[in-house]
Order: structure tokens, then sequence, then C-alpha cells
């Protein structure tokens, strides 16, 4: 095709929408030379007014969308487009993209929405020796042709392959028919040797036929013994009758039985009815019974997220305690502080410290702990005042061995000893402080 910096406006619109009469092609010859130009001369009517897109294509006759150009070329717009008689147009195409075949060919204008608005008659690229004359009239007419083409080909084919059948099934009928001839010359020695054998079957079976008559005599006279052993079964049989019609009465009266059965099966059936009646009211009441256990599980639900943030509170109190607990250790570090101070005073005040509960820390450790702004240390450490006695009545605390003054120490060491035990929010049991894992699994227990 030809190569060109942009492609052609088309569009898939069939040929019941096309205007093949707003452009006229003249001077469109039969068949061109192929290897030369080609120039393709057109009319624009009246009523047609071209655009700069629009462009004349070639065309294999049989096209269904503007879409299946072979080459093409874009169209010169005419000088005056206002003049009203139309004059006629011409445009080039070059050898080089021409159809090399000996297809049937057309041209085609297409405007710039893609829209044909003229064709030409078909002609071919052929040598000028040729003598084949072509008619075609209408293109119309030549897809006509084509698809009678089609058709002939098809059937021509169709009879191929039946023609091929018919010879099949000729061989085959002739290896039938050479099977049943030789199946007919076994039939006949066959039917030589039965005749045979139906001379010898004769003669036995009129031997046969003489014992068959004395086994005749023979079950005449059983015939007779039969006979008295039928009068014997008569009787018998009279007998079962009568045994017959007992049976009857039984029957009877078991259909007596049954109709009493039927009244007591209606009353059941009747009592059957008033317990499906009591049935479906246990329904309800299990539907009932249903719609309280939503509720009870839905206050359930509530008493979980009540647990759960008694749990969050819970783990809230936890830190809590944590920070009390350091508060607590620092608080012990200053009471040592100033148990060690305390001491330190005991010692300037003269007092012997092998009595107390506790060792007050020694001389060098007390002048390590005196005042740094005394240079020539205390001068009334030696002093012993009358109210040191009252001094040294201190007691201890048995679990992690704290002073306390004996005035205040049942008071103080009960609150001490709270603070030295872990208490479940919950249940209230106590736990030791040094037992602090254990109580945090226990009250995890609790939310589970």
């Amino acid at each position: 095709m030809e190569e060109t910096i942009e492609d052609p406006p088309t569009s898939a619109v069939l040929l019941d929408h096309c205007h093949f009469s707003q452009v006229i092609f003249n001077s469109v010859e039969k068949f061109y030379v192929p290897g030369g130009d080609i120039t393709c001369y057109y009319t624009l009517t009246q009523h047609f007014i071209p655009r700069r897109k629009d462009w004349i294509g070639i065309f294999r006759v049989g096209w269904k969308t503007t879409r299946e150009y072979y080459t093409f070329m874009w169209v010169t717009l005419p000088v005056d487009l206002n003049s009203k008689p139309a004059k006629q147009q011409e445009v080039q195409f070059k050898a080089y993209y021409l159809p090399k075949d000996d297809e049937y060919y057309q041209f085609c204008y297409v405007d710039q929405d893609g829209v044909v608005r003229g064709a030409s008659i078909p002609f071919q690229f052929r040598p000028e020796n040729e003598e084949d004359i072509l008619v075609v009239t209408t293109q119309g007419e030549v897809e006509e042709i084509e698809q009678h083409n089609k058709e002939l080909c098809k059937e021509n084919k169709q009879l191929k392959d039946s023609c091929v059948g018919l010879q099949k099934q000729n061989s085959d009928t002739q290896a039938e028919l050479q099977r049943k001839q030789e199946e007919l010359e076994t039939l006949k020695s066959i039917n030589k040797k039965l005749e045979q054998t139906m001379k010898e079957q004769k003669d036995c079976w009129e031997t046969e036929l003489l014992q068959l008559k004395e086994q005749n005599q023979k079950m005449s006279s059983e015939n007779e013994k039969m006979g008295v052993r039928v009068d014997q079964l008569q009787a018998q049989l009279s007998t079962q009758e009568k045994e017959m019609e007992k049976l009857v009465q039984g029957v009877q009266d078991k259909t007596e039985q049954l109709e009493h059965l039927k009244k007591e099966n209606g009353q059941l059936f009747l009592s059957l009815t008033e317990q499906r009646e009591h049935q479906k009211e246990l329904e309800w009441t299990v539907e009932e019974m249903k719609q309280k256990e939503t509720t009870a599980a839905k206050k359930q639900q509530e008493l979980t997220d009540q647990n759960f943030d008694l749990s969050k509170r819970l783990s809230e109190n936890k830190i809590m305690y944590n920070v009390l607990q350091k508060e607590k250790e620092r608080m012990e570090e200053e009471n040592d502080l100033l148990k060690m101070e305390n001491s330190t005073l005991l010692s300037y005040m003269g007092l012997n410290y092998d009595s107390l509960p506790y060792q007050a820390p020694t001389s060098n450790q007390g002048a390590a702990r005196q005042n740094p702004g005394l240079v020539y240390g205390n001068p009334y450490s030696g002093i012993q005042e009358s109210s040191a006695p009252s001094l040294l009545s201190i007691k201890k605390c048995p679990t992690c061995k704290s002073d306390f003054p004996d005035d205040l120490f049942d008071h103080t060491l009960e609150q001490h000893m709270q603070t030295l035990s872990l208490n479940c929010p919950i249940c209230d049991k106590a736990f030791p402080a040094k037992e602090k894992q254990i109580f945090e699994d226990h009250v995890f227990c609790h939310t589970l």
C-alpha cells in the first residue's frame, strides 16, 4: 500500500448507507496496463462540497467497508468552491503502489467522515494483448456471480464427495456379493448333508414311534390307576371345602374386628390431632424461650463488656500500683537515710547503741555524714540529754524489719502491713508483696 503521513479516515458504514451519486468518475478504462501511473478523473456534483480530508481509494470489488482500501490518494480541493458549474477533477496514482494481480478493482470517493460519495465501474490491471472481455454492469451483479460461483463450487465438492461415497459403496457391494456367493455354495453342501441326515433320522423316528406306542399302552393302564387317585382327591377336596367355610366365617369375624379397630383408629387420630395442637403450643413456648435466651445472651454480652471494662480498670490499677510501689521504694530509701541520720544524732548524744535493736553507723560513717559546713565538727556531739532514753523505745516490722516508735507502733504498723500485702479487688484475697506474679495471675483468672 502507499506510504503516507497519516491513514485516511475510514468507517464501518455498510454499502446501504453510502451515497454513490454525489461524485461521478469519468473516463474509467476497462483495464490498465501494469507498470504505469494511472490518472483518475472525477466530477463533483453541485450538491456536494469537498473537504480537506477527502480521499480517493482503489478498492477490490466486493469490499464491505472503507477500511478495505488497497491504496489511496488525498483529493485536491477546487480553487473556487462556490462556482456553480461542476468541473472535472483528477488525481494520479503511482505505479509502485498499484495492485499487481488481475482482480477487479474500482475507484471510490470517501469523505473525511469515512462515507463513500461515489464509485466507478470495475476495472483490471492486465497487459494489452489479453483478449478476454469483461462485462460487468453493476457491483450487485458481480457479487451475485461470485455467490453463484461459490454455490457451484460447493455443489461440485458435494457431488465429488457423493461420487467417492458411491464408488466405495459399489466396491463394498461387490465384496458382499462375492461373500454371499461363497456362503451359497457352502449352504448347498450343507443342505446335501442335511438331506442325508434327514433320511437317517426318519428311520430312527419310526423306531422311536413304535417305542412310543408301547409307552402309550403303559400310560393307559397308569391312567386308570390315576382315576382311582382322582376319586380319592375329590373326597379330600370336599373335606377342604368344609374347612374353607369355617375359614370364611373366621374372616367375617376378623372383618368385624377390623371395623372396630377402624373406629378406634379414628379416635386415636382425633387424639393425635389434639397432641399436634399441644405440640404447636409447646413450639411457641420454645420459641419464646429462645427469645428469652437471646435476651439473656445479650445481657451476658453486656456483662462481658462490663467485665472487660473492669479488666481495663484493673490494668490501670496495676499501673497505679507499680507507680505507688516505686514511690514506696523511694520512701523506704529516704527512711533509710533518716535512720542513718538519726543514728548519727544518737552517736553525738553519747548513747550506748549495743542495747538497741539495730546498729547505728560507725563513727567514721557518722563523721562522713556530718554537715560539711562545720570545719571542726559538731561541738555538741558528746552531750547527753535527759530525753535520750525515750528515743530508744523503737520496734521493728516483722516483715521488712522497718523501725517504728513504740507509742505509734500498733496503728502505724497495721497501715504498713497493708501496704506490704496485695489484696484482690474482686474476691478480697490477700497475697504477700513478694508474690506479685501470683497475685497478677489470680486477678487475670477472674477475667476469663
